[in-house]
């Protein structure tokens, strides 16, 4: 979502990546910056600032200078609701003698020379002012403190030019998560001398696909966890002496939630403190106001900055944010400069590893090192110092996964893609021809709210990194899962852009989930490496890559959204009905010798909050509501279900 880290995913997830974002989880924080060979004292001086905005509210603002003053250098910022401070010795900490490990988003910038800023945006650390989630761009009345992130950005860049020296009068801003939201945010109506921008998976709409919910589904272990620690502040404060980490009490959050089972009970196991910024996430369950107020693509208007939209194909806090600032920025400003970038990364990976790998999947390259030096330092280094790339950025650069390779498109989704569907047959198949007048049938589980499918095969709380990638084997085998498999590749098949779940479907309850979930079926003879063995004692087994069944893309339908995210409606027991829901964009090759896979289920638990398979308002719903209910899912002549994909054509 904007922000959020995970509990597992907190440890990598939360960010430092800046000159002091403060290693908080939600799906949002920054992410941890590559080590520094040099130390930024050797070259830089820190300043800080109080800086005024309009309405006479200060925020507080670090500001990094090289020592060389030999010549003038552009401004590079970041706002963030993490701290602009240095999270050190067990605290955070303000001062001009604490220095983070790392200034910028990758020592190539850093080498370079630039005047290095961060802000704490209003209401958080040491800024004053009101915080506000998300904050509307055009709100009729703001209360006392509340702000504009484009004006304050506005005022912030006025200030810096006339009172920092030795600048080059061009400015810069970046940031991944919720400062990814900040930087989008700040662009509007923007000021003359901001030159580039590059927000790293922003979150555009907190309940269209991004933190919050999927498919109108809660996005239940990643929020949980994320607010379980982001909490309220009464500024200015340089925040608390220690990071909280929630104490589930519990190894694994499958059973920490289910014994709770109600939303209520959920919430009722946080302080107060803790559900404060939650439960309103939670309680507003459908597209209201709270929500569209929040969602900043109508409002990228004015766009003057060269814009570097960067996102992760296996991000699990906000995937569908870097394509909707993409989309929007080329949209209501035809002529501003606008490139997207997407690579085989999880939340910020870009910025903290190497980007060769994810969990058992490899990617065959150091992606994020080439990201940072080939494609985000010429960026910066064009638009704010005037140096002449070494060749012209794509519209959008991909990393295909599958094949491991970047590639080159003027658009997304590349033109050459063609929509085909996949249809389920009948005995778990899965091929391209809608079946035959003689196959009428459908398929058919009971999903038992109270025995969840689990989202991954092992225990964990929080949100596993890995998961967007996870063996789905484990899944597979359970009777409350359709499977629906094609023969063996003969040849390669590229799909890219979204995919898009056509069923018809029907429940004996009133509401249900519809979970798809496209996998890559790995041949059973596969290279998996060696495990290294430590003494002579017996070893713990290995995973076998042989047959392994790697998560492509997945997401929910909450089923009594399926006409309207505003209006939910419930089912009629036993009443067919069509579905056809985006669950999110590829850039995926299955190659020969692989196999196609889809998996079809009502829970994905606990990444996704329960559905009482009961037509109800669901953050109040009680446990006599979670009932047991019959799933079934048609494969018959005019109620063929499948999977629509974008298919490049063959090479």
């Amino acid at each position: 979502m904007i922000r959020r880290p995970l509990s597992a995913l907190a440890l990598g997830v939360m960010l430092a990546c800046s000159a002091g974002a403060q290693a908080t989880s939600q799906a949002v924080a920054h992410a941890d910056a590559p080590a520094q060979k040099r130390n930024p004292r050797e070259a830089y001086t820190k300043y800080e600032y109080r800086i005024p905005m309009r309405d006479g509210v200060k925020l507080f603002t670090t500001v990094y200078v090289p020592k060389d003053s030999s010549k003038p250098y552009p401004f590079l910022m970041q706002r963030t609701p993490y701290s602009a401070g240095v999270y050190a010795q067990g605290e955070q900490r303000y001062g001009v003698d604490w220095f983070p490990e790392a200034l910028s988003p990758s020592r190539e910038l850093e080498d370079s020379g630039y005047i290095f800023v961060t802000q704490d945006v209003r209401g958080r650390y040491m800024s004053e002012g009101s915080w506000q989630e998300m904050t509307p761009h055009a709100k009729a009345k703001r209360l006392k403190g509340e702000g504009q992130e484009s004006e304050d950005m506005h005022d912030t860049v006025e200030w810096l030019l006339k009172h920092v020296p030795n600048n080059n009068g061009r400015v810069g801003i970046w940031g991944i998560s919720y400062p990814g939201f900040y930087t989008a945010a700040s662009i509007i109506d923007s000021h003359p001398a901001i030159k580039a921008a590059s927000p790293q998976a922003p979150i555009a709409d907190l309940y269209m696909g991004d933190d919050s919910y999927h498919g109108g589904a809660f996005m239940l272990s990643a929020n949980f966890d994320f607010y379980s620690s982001f909490l309220p502040q009464q500024n200015p404060t340089t925040g608390n002496k220690e990071r909280s980490r929630f104490a589930y009490g519990e190894a694994d959050a499958y059973d920490f939630f289910l014994k709770r089972l109600t939303m209520e009970n959920i919430l009722a196991s946080m302080s107060a403190e803790q559900r404060e910024l939650l439960e309103p996430t939670i309680v507003h369950d459908t597209y209201d106001e709270f929500w569209r107020s929040r969602a900043i693509t109508p409002h990228m208007k004015n766009v003057k900055a060269a814009v570097l939209t960067v996102g992760g194909w296996f991000d699990a806090e906000d995937p569908a944010g870097p394509f909707a600032i993409y989309k929007a920025v080329g949209k209501y400003n035809p002529g501003t400069p606008n490139a997207l970038v997407m690579g085989p990364w999880v939340h910020g990976g870009w910025a903290r590893s190497d980007g060769a790998r994810l969990g058992h999947v490899n990617f065959d390259a150091k992606t994020s090192e080439y990201f940072r030096r080939e494609i985000q330092f010429p960026f910066f280094e064009q638009h704010l110092k005037g140096v002449k790339p070494a060749r012209a950025l794509p519209a959008v650069t991909a990393f295909e996964t599958g094949t491991n390779v970047w590639r080159s498109y003027a658009a997304w989704p590349p033109a050459p893609a063609r929509a085909r569907t996949l249809y389920f047959g009948p005995n778990g198949t899965l091929g391209w021809q809608q079946p035959a007048a003689s196959s009428a049938g459908y398929d058919e589980y009971v999903a038992d709210p109270k025995k969840p499918v689990p989202f991954i095969g092992y225990p964990a709380t929080g949100v596993p990194r890995e998961y967007m990638v996870s063996d789905q084997r484990f899944a597979a085998t359970r009777p409350d899962v359709l499977v629906y498999q094609s023969e063996v590749l003969e040849e390669d098949v590229t799909v890219v852009g979204s995919v898009v779940p056509k069923l018809f479907v029907s429940t004996t309850g009133t509401d249900a989930d519809w979970v798809v979930k496209l996998i890559d079926v790995y041949p059973s003879e596969y290279p998996t490496p060696a495990v290294e063995r430590k003494g002579n004692d017996v070893a713990p087994p290995s995973l076998n890559l042989g047959g392994y069944q790697q998560l492509v893309r997945g997401n929910p339908l909450r089923g009594k959204f399926r006409n309207s995210f505003e209006k939910p409606e419930p089912f009629t027991p036993g009443k067919q009905e069509a579905l056809s829901f985006d669950i999110g964009e590829v850039n995926h090759t299955f190659r020969r010798g692989h196999r196609i896979m889809v998996q079809v289920q009502s829970s994905w638990f606990p990444l996704v909050d329960l559905n009482p398979q009961t037509f109800t308002h669901i953050p109040k719903a009680k446990p006599e509501d979670f009932k047991k209910a019959t799933q079934r899912v048609y494969r018959a002549p005019g109620a063929a279900s499948g999977l629509q994909l974008m298919v490049m054509p063959a090479q």
